[in-house]
């Protein structure tokens, strides 16, 4: 199990911008791996309310469980590795994994009674070292939805927003406000909820 806060910018590219940056940082097709993140929460979005996330990600064969909460500069990550049976367990019978994210799931005084599997969004993850951070080319699909994706991992919150925002100048793509994987798919869903 780790904790780690998590710095990262993001921004949300056209398709042909994500070809560009591809070429330009030589990102070769055969680098993409798969993964899957299976999203949980309440039938009420109590989790979205808190600003919080809960995921596995089987990515490699391997699960990961992961717990997101807003800290002040960034989000402290709680991850840990689950087997496969854990993974279909919760999937299937909403039978939370014991370990620390359940511990600092309950520590935060939300439901783990009335958890439910919402969805899934898978994505093509490439990445690459720059400016002593990684860049992340992301292709994700939901819900009948593509995007693409750039997204900028650093430890120092204004150097990293500095280059980030200077990389998006060079690459002449403008910088539209992007929302995290998890609220585009709810916002998605719910968009198609209406329909």
């Amino acid at each position: 199990m780790a904790k780690e806060l998590e710095i990262e910018f993001k921004n949300l590219l056209t398709e042909e911008e994500f070809s560009a940056l591809q070429h330009h940082f030589k990102i070769a097709s055969s680098s993409f791996q798969s993964q899957d993140n299976h999203y949980f929460d309440t039938s009420d979005f109590a989790l979205k309310e808190n600003g919080v996330a809960l995921r596995i990600r089987h990515k490699n064969n391997q699960y990961t469980l992961t717990l997101k909460a807003p800290v002040e500069k960034g989000i402290l990550e709680t991850n840990q590795p689950i087997t496969e049976i854990e993974a279909q367990r919760f999937l299937h019978s909403s039978e939370f994994p014991v370990g620390e994210v359940f511990d600092e799931f309950t520590a935060m005084n939300l439901p783990t009674k009335s958890l439910q599997h919402f969805g899934t969004l898978s994505t093509d993850r490439a990445e690459t070292e720059f400016e002593n951070g990684l860049l992340v080319f992301d292709r994700s699909s939901y819900l009948n939805k593509v995007d693409f994706e750039l997204e900028y991992e650093v430890s120092d919150y204004e150097k990293g927003k500095e280059l980030f925002h200077s990389l998006l100048t060079e690459m002449e793509i403008p910088l539209r406000k992007t929302e995290n994987k998890i609220k585009r798919f709810y916002n998605e869903r719910v968009k198609g909820s209406q329909i």
